[in-house]
């Protein structure tokens, strides 16, 4: 997998991540760069090991299914992207109590819930020659600095730039996703 790839890849993983911490900082009351790390940090972290731990359950199932890897990873990442396109029209859920939801725990559970696709990716990229440890550090920075910016960002920019850049984030698995299936089909790997 190429180095361009594995950064689209840590992108469209932190979209999601994105549109949640934007309105997490629409919801704040003036978001400080303090408390936008914190967010980034704690999101980044739990987005970089959901790959790991989706990778471990790849290997160990990896032997059994080596003949349909690429299109299981094609129909994963398609999945994911449809899910994340069609996530970003649907309206936000109202969330209850402001201050449980940006703290500690508030916010793991958010970059849990948003990294639900990194452990799938983990899973798929079992079956590809790629450094894990790579992606999964790609995909954690490239979180960090996405949640960082996405709760400074949030009051100014609102729900709506979080929705599209979660579908571009869906259009982008897609394309890799068909990359790979194209590159095992034709043999340009």
């Amino acid at each position: 997998m190429s180095p361009f790839s594995i950064i689209l890849i840590g992108l469209a993983m932190s979209t999601d991540a994105f549109a949640a911490a934007v309105g997490k900082g629409a919801a704040m009351q003036r978001p400080r760069l303090p408390e936008a790390l914190r967010a980034g940090l704690i999101f980044g972290v739990i987005e970089g090991l959901t790959p790991l731990i989706g990778w471990l359950l790849g290997v160990a199932a990896s032997h059994y299914i080596a003949a349909w890897d690429h299109w299981i990873a094609f129909v994963v990442l398609l999945a994911l992207g449809v899910h994340m396109i069609h996530a970003s029209f649907q309206p936000e859920a109202e969330e209850a109590e402001p201050a449980a939801r940006n703290g500690f725990w508030g916010l793991a559970v958010t970059g849990f819930a948003t990294s639900i696709d990194a452990m799938a990716i983990g899973v798929t990229l079992a079956f590809l020659e790629v450094g894990i440890l790579v992606v999964a550090l790609v995909i954690a920075l490239c979180t960090f600095t996405m949640v960082t910016i996405g709760i400074m960002l949030g009051r100014a920019l609102g729900v709506l730039v979080g929705k599209r850049a979660e579908m571009v984030g869906g259009i982008i698995l897609i394309a890799i996703g068909a990359v790979i299936l194209y590159e095992h089909l034709t043999g340009a790997a």
